[in-house]
């Protein structure tokens, strides 16, 4: 099979926040590019690592539906404010940052301090506007994670004061492909995938296509060496083996068999525990019932059943 080969094709930035790269992967045998291609493109959106914020503390704010006297925006716009600021990381901690703005003024993502690793992809990104004098002061958790994260599914450590935000760590946006045939080999199909990558620009779509592709080799290459073998039943004794026979095997009659079903014995195993005293003590199950029983387990399975309490003994 001959090495994939991978073209830019395209590469773009349209805003701060939005990266855009167009890809050809080939040659790829007929049904091969979808097959690539569906793989790509779900490991894209769901498995690379981001990083976002996953709460805020607002100074005297207790509860999202709070106003804040001096702001335009009320604590849930701050909150989705946030959570759309999109950020650039080298760590993989969890980290806080602040913000301290007295009004009149704009509060931009610029203004945000952040701990060192972590960088800003687009310092213009709104949050607040302060009409007064008003001091807005603000503390947020940054954490790096992949997916979405829901508010209320992870312990918040930080106390109850920090407002949880659903958090977005996911890089990619959007992701498109497209298979086209392009030559005929040895009577083979030869095709093309084409792939098309938009990003929120925390990382670049060829380094998208990059990542992604390293998450699938991996997880394939730890398939490639299985050594197990099949798990087989052992059995000390014939009567183990013999136990697992069902009672449907003696062919009992018809009143004999629906007294051992009342009384929860499905299979031979449930007899051993019986002796033929013990028997006579099923409900309707009287002498000749005992008696059928008996010489069936003999006759069929070499077992006989003990007279009173004692060890069964199996024919060989």
């Amino acid at each position: 099979m001959p090495l994939l080969q991978i073209e830019c094709l395209e590469s773009r930035i349209n805003k701060p926040c939005e990266h855009y790269g167009q890809f050809a992967i080939s040659p790829l045998n007929s049904s091969q590019a979808i097959t690539v291609g569906n793989a790509l493109r779900r490991t894209l959106l769901s498995d690379l690592e981001g990083t976002a914020i996953v709460a805020a503390r607002i100074a005297g704010i207790q509860h999202e539906f709070s106003t804040i006297p001096g702001v335009r925006e009320d604590v849930l716009e701050i909150l989705l404010n946030l959570k759309s600021i999109v950020f650039r990381s080298s760590v993989k901690e969890s980290h806080v940052g602040k913000v301290k703005v007295q009004g009149p003024g704009i509060v931009t993502a610029g203004l945000l301090e952040l701990p060192m690793g972590i960088e800003l992809v687009d310092p213009r990104q709104y949050i607040a506007t302060i009409c007064t004098k008003t001091i807005f002061e603000l503390e947020f958790r940054l954490e790096t994670d992949v997916g979405y994260k829901l508010i209320n599914t992870s312990i918040d450590s930080m106390g109850s004061d920090f407002l949880q935000i659903d958090s977005r760590f996911m890089p990619v946006k959007q992701v498109n492909f497209t298979v086209q045939e392009t030559s005929q080999t040895n009577n083979k199909a030869q095709d093309t995938l084409c792939l098309e990558v938009w990003t929120n620009g925390s990382i670049t779509p060829q380094d998208a296509v990059s990542q992604g592709s390293k998450l699938l080799a991996k997880f394939f290459n730890s398939l490639r060496n299985l050594n197990f073998k099949p798990k087989i039943d052992e059995f000390s004794t014939d009567n183990q083996i013999v136990g697992k026979v069902s009672i449907e095997e003696l062919q009992l009659s018809v009143r004999a068999y629906n007294c051992l079903k009342r009384a929860q014995i499905h299979s031979i195993s449930d007899l051993l525990d019986y002796s033929y005293t013990k028997l006579l003590e099923i409900k309707n199950f009287g002498k000749k019932s005992a008696d059928e029983l008996v010489e069936a387990l003999e006759k069929r399975c070499g077992i006989i059943l003990p007279y009173e309490n004692q060890t069964v003994v199996s024919e060989e």
